[in-house]
């Protein structure tokens, strides 16, 4: 290999190290996503959004929502 081509390998690894660490980042995020509850303002807790990270409600607000739904 010349130096060009070993240039060019260390650029390669780099470029992916930086996707690998932005892929990291994106699912971090995804996890850490709607951190407040829609309804009363308070944390979801951690264990609820990693079973469901679209929740937009703390256990409690969403039980009272589902309850009214039952009513109407």
């Amino acid at each position: 290999m010349n130096g060009n081509a070993l240039f060019d390998l260390a650029e390669i690894r780099a470029e992916e190290e930086r996707e690998a660490q932005i892929k990291r980042a994106t699912a971090s995020l995804k996890l850490e996503g709607n951190i407040e509850c829609e309804d009363c303002g308070g944390e979801i807790a951690e264990t609820r959004r990693r079973a469901l990270p679209s929740a937009r409600r703390c256990i409690r607000c969403q039980e009272r929502f589902e309850k009214s739904k039952e009513r109407r």
